[in-house]
């Protein structure tokens, strides 16, 4: 089975610090065109050995959706297109920031 492949934007790249202190552990954007629930482009992680530094673009597949409970859109998690990431490695990952929201992770 052949993985749709997603362009991402990253605009918060591994090691950016936001407004309220948080430092993302991990290359953050979104996906140009693509309309999510808060009328926004659609957000994604990017979880990837291949991509170990701060970058402005990646390439990948769909690997989780993270549902939100208590906000109006999901979160996507990317990853290479020959890797696989776990749930744990997932939830480790994106701690930072699904800490503050009542999230599942939905693997896909």
């Amino acid at each position: 089975m052949t993985s749709k492949i997603y362009q991402a934007v990253i605009d918060r790249p591994l090691g950016y610090q936001d407004s309220w202190g948080n430092v993302y552990p991990l290359n953050y954007g979104y996906i140009p065109n693509l309309i999510a629930g808060d009328g926004e482009a659609q957000d994604v992680y990017v979880l990837s050995r291949a991509v170990e530094q701060a970058v402005t673009h990646f390439e990948g597949r769909l690997a989780a959706v993270i549902h939100r409970r208590d906000d109006n859109e999901d979160k996507w998690v990317l990853t290479g297109a020959d890797e696989e990431v776990s749930l744990a490695q997932i939830t480790e990952a994106t701690h930072f920031l699904e800490q503050y929201f009542d999230s599942w992770i939905e693997m896909i």
